[in-house]
């Protein structure tokens, strides 16, 4: 999949003292996940719905 012109941002619960970044980008059917530190680096593609059932059990566990 291109993601070349994907408009990534930064997830809102990422911290900004510059170390666990999480960048966000929508992409046809998945959304693109990234590490901000290695832009260049693997990218992980999930459907809405995994996205969506991930967060909701991270926060579950907290």
């Amino acid at each position: 999949m291109d993601l070349s012109k994907a408009e990534w941002r930064k997830a809102t619960r990422s911290l900004n003292n510059g170390g666990e970044c999480v960048e966000l980008a929508g992409a046809a059917s998945v959304v693109a996940v990234r590490d901000s530190k290695d832009p260049e680096g693997p990218v992980l593609l999930l459907t809405r719905a995994v996205l969506r059932a991930a967060l909701q059990s991270a926060t579950r566990t907290r």
